[in-house]
């Protein structure tokens, strides 16, 4: 039987901007216990202030806007059981804050841009996702979040898109090579625009033991949801598991209670799981929430000393 492991687990969330890494961390982090996660946003590490970004002709994106080494040392120190001194970005100003005092607890969640970009740091994680929305849909979450929550215009918004087309290839899609879990949400055909039936496809690589989803398939046709095995980009063999957004119920009630059934030490924070917003309290998304079950699955196995073989 694998033992506990004697460290905190470290969580990576890796995407591009506005691809959805702090929606997805705060449920992880509702299903796991808040009391027992400590989230950081690895996008406090920047180097420069935004305006002094926009004199160098920098991009957030760019890991020479970034205390890349600072943020290798303290994934290593949280993972160590350290406590660290970590920067604090404004994202709503875009200035520079004091830093904060910060202390690893069980599971620490790590959610940011360039969290991969070395292999000193990957090494830290025991669980790596990815996330890559389709772009149209993920402008739309970035045009929506930048005018709302962080003082930009919307044609600075788009300034911003038009200037990070080349930077998002170079620095931040390379990154999906080495995520244990790709999670793609796209937006069905004839979909109205809402964000509460989104599709979503998980690429499950076998660096980690995924869960068994076999006894939800009993040998007839669902449309609603579909497991096969595909071929990555590299050519190797990946599980690939799509949930549509309009599937029912019930059918969203046995996949969660076969995740729920897993992760038993979760099972009271249920009912909080799979809003879009979750400080709004949002409408429920079936698809968020077996993704964010799905996560937080990974986090209590890897703390349970359960690793690909």
């Amino acid at each position: 039987m694998p033992e506990q492991v004697d460290h905190p687990i470290i969580l990576g969330i890796v995407g591009d901007s506005a691809s959805g890494k702090t929606t997805l961390a705060a449920g992880v982090a509702q299903i796991l216990g808040e009391d027992r996660c400590t989230v950081m946003c690895t996008d406090d590490y920047h180097a420069f202030d935004r305006s002094e970004r926009a004199k160098l002709g920098l991009s957030a994106l760019d890991p020479r806007a970034n205390y890349v080494d600072i943020l290798e040392q303290h994934l290593r120190l949280l993972r160590e059981g350290h406590a660290i001194l970590k920067p604090l970005y404004d994202h709503a100003r875009g200035t520079l804050e004091r830093p904060v005092y910060l202390q690893p607890k069980d599971f620490v969640i790590a959610e940011g841009l360039l969290g991969y970009t070395t292999r000193a740091m990957r090494d830290c994680y025991d669980v790596k996702i990815y996330l890559d929305p389709i772009e149209d849909l993920r402008r739309k979450w970035k045009r929506r979040r930048d005018t709302t929550q962080r003082g930009y215009t919307s044609g600075e918004v788009e300034e911003s898109l038009e200037k990070r087309k080349k930077d998002a290839p170079q620095f931040i899609h390379p990154q999906r090579t080495f995520a244990d879990i790709v999670i793609r949400f796209s937006r069905p055909e004839g979909a109205n625009g809402s964000d509460t039936h989104l599709d979503v496809r998980h690429l499950l690589r076998p660096t980690l033991p995924h869960p068994d989803f076999s006894p939800l398939f009993d040998g007839s046709n669902h449309a609603d949801l579909r497991l096969e095995l595909s071929r990555d980009s590299d050519g190797k063999p990946v599980d690939v598991l799509e949930i549509k957004g309009d599937i029912s119920d019930s059918r969203a009630e046995k996949i969660e209670n076969l995740l729920w059934d897993l992760i038993p030490e979760a099972g009271h924070l249920r009912d909080q799981v799979g809003r879009i917003d979750v400080a709004n309290g949002a409408p429920m998304s079936h698809p968020l929430a077996l993704t964010q079950l799905l996560v937080g699955y990974h986090a209590v196995k890897a703390s349970m000393g359960e690793r690909a073989y």
